[in-house]
Formats: structure tokens, sequence, C-alpha cells
């Protein structure tokens, strides 16, 4: 099995796994955004239909997972594993929102970087020969982020301009050892990184170290240079983050130029929508995963780019015990060919 690392962080898939088929769904914000044709499904009402908050992040997976499902043509017995997780305390958006489907389940927490270890999990169980089609998937939601790691929605607090507004969305991609592609062909596992930001205000700035560190992982493992990518997303940085991240590779001499965006910047109009610094969580970057990047690759504009959702590691109890910030970032290099 070593034939398959490149390095101390990479692995290159032996049998590239293909997305078969993927879903997002939306909140009434992310209907106003530039992605909105996009989605699968928007929904206007923040509850989803349930009672709770809490209740519509399961009702988002629980559709999504039926919508990525009904467009591949698969069953849930069809599935070998799901590999999800979400913001909330003990992953409860994933657990009780997939528990009526019946399919072997790995939950997983890596904040808002999960739909990149979902993928990477995943693929590498695919191209293990462990299992033949998994999905990945995860979520967020506005209101349920801000209760348990800010404050509740009710009390009004002001937002300072380094902030960034959690989506409420989610996305599921369904991969299999045979399919139209794109494919899976490199996986770079993150590791932890903190620098001492302490603002939950400021994730942009906790987490952008985490995403250079990674980036910088997966080129000199591949033994490649961002020029040798259509594109390359980072995951819910923002306007602050993204800036960091190509200043820092700046100082190696690397230039990232505009081939490298962030899934933070591109959900919602920051300007007409007034989302300060962009958007966060992990619906945030799956969504624009399983809308907008995988429909423009499957339309042919781009052919290789790198996907690198980031996750800022801290919790309630962290913050309030004065803890910095630690955060991660995995990296997927999706393929048009095999």
């Amino acid at each position: 099995m070593n034939h398959k690392r490149l390095g101390p962080q990479t692995v290159a898939l032996a049998s590239p796994p293909s997305v078969w088929s993927f879903a997002s769904i939306g909140g009434k914000l992310e209907s106003q955004g530039p992605l909105a044709s996009y989605f699968d499904e928007l929904e206007q009402d923040s509850f989803f239909g349930e009672k709770t908050w809490e209740k519509a992040e399961s009702a988002m997976q629980k559709r999504v997972l039926s919508r990525a499902l009904e467009k591949a043509g698969l069953a849930p017995a069809d599935l070998d594993y799901i590999f999800a997780g979400d913001l909330l305390n003990q992953c409860i958006g994933s657990s009780f929102g997939l528990r009526e489907f019946h399919i072997p389940f790995y939950g997983l927490y890596g904040a808002c970087s999960t739909m990149g270890e979902s993928l990477a999990l995943a693929a590498m169980s695919i191209d293990g020969g462990f299992a033949r089609r998994v999905a990945a998937m995860t979520s967020s939601h506005f209101c349920t982020a801000e209760r348990q790691y800010r404050m509740p929605v009710p009390y009004g607090n002001q937002r300072t301009p380094t902030a960034q507004w959690t989506a409420t969305a989610s996305g599921c991609t369904i991969l299999a050892d045979e399919g139209p592609g794109p494919y899976i062909t490199h996986v770079t596992c993150g590791k932890i990184v903190d620098k001492g930001i302490r603002d939950a205000n400021n994730m942009g700035a906790a987490m952008a170290p985490a995403a250079y560190d990674t980036l910088s992982a997966f080129f000199r493992d591949t033994g490649t240079t961002p020029q040798d990518y259509d594109a390359i997303f980072t995951g819910d940085l923002g306007e602050l983050g993204h800036a960091i991240v190509r200043d820092f590779f700046h100082r190696d001499g690397v230039e990232l130029d505009q081939r490298y965006q962030d899934c933070g910047m591109l959900l919602y109009d920051r300007q007409q929508q007034d989302m300060h610094a962009g958007a966060s969580g992990c619906g945030c970057s799956a969504s624009v995963l399983n809308g907008y990047l995988l429909t423009q690759m499957r339309q042919g504009r781009w052919q290789r780019i790198v996907f690198a959702p980031t996750g800022a590691l801290l919790s309630p109890v962290s913050t309030c015990q004065g803890e910095s910030i630690p955060s991660i970032c995995h990296a997927i290099c999706l393929s048009a060919q095999r």
C-alpha cells in the first residue's frame, strides 16, 4: 500500500473514485446569493418545517441525501457507508437526520473542513476496495451555530467586520468505483495548526495558516504548482482569510493569482447581502462544491481543481476557558480524467 503515498501527507489513489451524483440544499439567504441556481432545493422557512433549528439541520441532511440518491437512481441499501458530520454537539445534525436510512455510518467532526474529511475517507475506502458506493456529506445552520458558538439569534448582538455568516445549507456527494466523473485522484490530510488566534469572530485569520500548510504540503508532495490547476478553492476563509493565504504564498515567491478562490466569498453577494467577511459553516463549502463546482466540472469549465475546505476545531467550552483556536484543512484533487 505504501506505493500510494507521495509524501508525508498526500495519497495518490490508484483507482480514483468517481463522483456518481451530488446534491445541495440551501435556505433563504442562499436563495438570494449568486449561486442560487446551482442548488437542488432552496427553502424559505429556516425551520424546514420542523419545530427547532436543530431539527431543521437534521431535515436538511435527510433531504440532501434523498435527493442525491434520487439523482443517482440508487436506493439507500445501495450505499456501503455514509461519512457525515456537522457543527452541533455530538454531531446530532447527522445522526438524527440519517438514522432512518439504516446505512452503515461513520460520524465525523472536522468543523467546516468536514466536507473535505468525508470525501477523503470515502475516496480512500473505495480505492482500498472496502466499498463500492459511499455518501460523503455535511451541513450547517446559521441559527444553530450562533446559539452554540456565539450569541443566540434573539439577542441581536453586533457582528464585527471580520465576522462571517454561517451558511444554512447542506451538501452530499455520492462516490462510486465507476461513473462519469469527475474523479478524486489525490487526497492530502491536513495537520492541526494553531497560531494563537482567540477571537471566535475572526475565523478567517484562525484557519488561514492551516490552509496554507495543507496546500503547501499538497504542492510539495505532488510535485506540482498552483499553475498546474484550473482553479483552487479553499473553504470558508472569507475575505480576510483568503487575503492571508495569498500573502503567505507571496512571501514564498508563489503567486496564486485569480485561479485561487474561496467558497466563503462565492456563496453570497457580500455587498448586497451585508455578509461582512463572507460565508462560513460546514454547509458553505459543501453546497458550493455540490452545486457550483461539480456542475461546472461536468460542463467542462475546469479539468482539474483543488478543493481544500478549512475548519476551526474549537468548542464553546474551549472558548470560555480562553483557549486559542486550532484549525485544520484537508485538500482533495478533482480531475475530469481518471
